[in-house]
């Protein structure tokens, strides 16, 4: 078997299992415990897993805290800017679509200046933003979370099903082939998922540093949505694109 088969099959039992022990994968992969070490060894360098005694588990990036809007606001600012000019050129008069909470999502704002839409959200800083350049904007009820000023939780769940949309636009901290789509929190990847199901078409918008990382939460399957990026580094652009429609990438 080669050693990229090896380490998708090793990737897909985590995603299923969460945790995964060294001998069975070496029956998984009916091979050696010292190829199987170095194989746990090289995914844990490239930030895919970590190991533990007898094995090894899913990542738990920022010790499961995603990072605070004003954290995020300031980091790649650039390749966000170009993200949500491209995501907000998709979206047409008279559609309904759905904002995440996030950085990336509340770029785009600006670009829909003008445009005859509707929007549902559970970002604080978003409902700002588009009354100042006066777009409708439902702000889903729930749980409001001081890092990210997002609302998430039973109430906004219940909240969000009284809606239906064109699109929906969601942000992602890991992305990866085998893990699919995935963000710290439990309670914001169900939201995200729930706003994909309601929406007629599903876009993910985050910029290359996100590429090949896996967070805790899994929200989406990469062929569930739509990846707009200003780049897909080369060792990902093939498995990534074969998975999902690359728009910008």
């Amino acid at each position: 078997m080669l050693t990229e088969e090896r380490y998708r099959r090793i990737l897909r039992r985590l995603q299923e299992e969460g945790t995964v022990k060294l001998q069975e994968l070496c029956v998984l992969l009916e091979a050696s415990e010292s190829t199987v070490r170095r194989d746990l060894a090289d995914l844990e360098e490239r930030g895919l897993l970590r190991r533990v005694h007898g094995g090894a588990a899913l990542p738990v990036m920022s010790g499961g805290l995603e990072p605070g809007m004003a954290e995020k606001s300031t980091v790649n600012v650039s390749q966000k800017q170009k993200i949500a000019e491209t995501a907000s050129a998709v979206v047409r008069n008279g559609e309904a679509i759905y904002l995440d909470a996030g950085t990336t999502t509340l770029a785009m704002i600006p670009y829909l200046k003008g445009k005859e839409i509707t929007v549902v959200t559970n970002g604080l800083p978003q409902l700002d933003a588009l009354l100042e350049v006066e777009i409708p904007g439902y702000l889903l009820g729930g749980l409001a979370k001081p890092r990210t000023k997002a609302l998430v939780g039973s109430l906004a769940l219940a909240n969000l099903g009284h809606f239906r949309f064109d699109r929906c636009f969601l942000g992602a901290n890991g992305i990866h082939p085998d893990a699919g789509y995935t963000t710290p929190d439990p309670e914001e990847a169900a939201l995200k998922r729930r706003a994909s199901e309601l929406s007629l078409r599903t876009y993910v918008l985050a910029d290359s540093s996100k590429i090949g990382l896996v967070a805790f939460a899994k929200m989406l399957e990469l062929e569930q949505a739509a990846l707009i990026t200003e780049q897909v580094p080369e060792r990902w652009r093939k498995p990534i694109a074969d998975l999902t429609n690359l728009i910008g990438g």
